[in-house]
């Protein structure tokens, strides 16, 4: 299987992606969404450490 690359030239203060973002995540699965949240956060916090949850607000929905 061979990777086409796909080239789009423009300057970079015109390029909006958001839409496309917002795309391709609401097409992949939960359990992928989960997976690829969680390994940003991996890259992100030093080996051995836990993550800073302080700022973390849990709320009760309302059904």
């Amino acid at each position: 299987m061979n990777i086409v690359p796909i080239v789009r030239k423009a300057k970079l203060k015109d390029i909006d992606e958001s839409l496309e973002d917002i795309t391709y995540w609401l097409a992949r699965s939960p359990q992928e969404r989960i997976a690829a949240v969680t390994k940003i956060i991996r890259l992100s916090v030093d080996q051995g450490k836990k993550m800073d949850k302080t700022h973390v607000v849990r709320r009760k929905l309302r059904l």
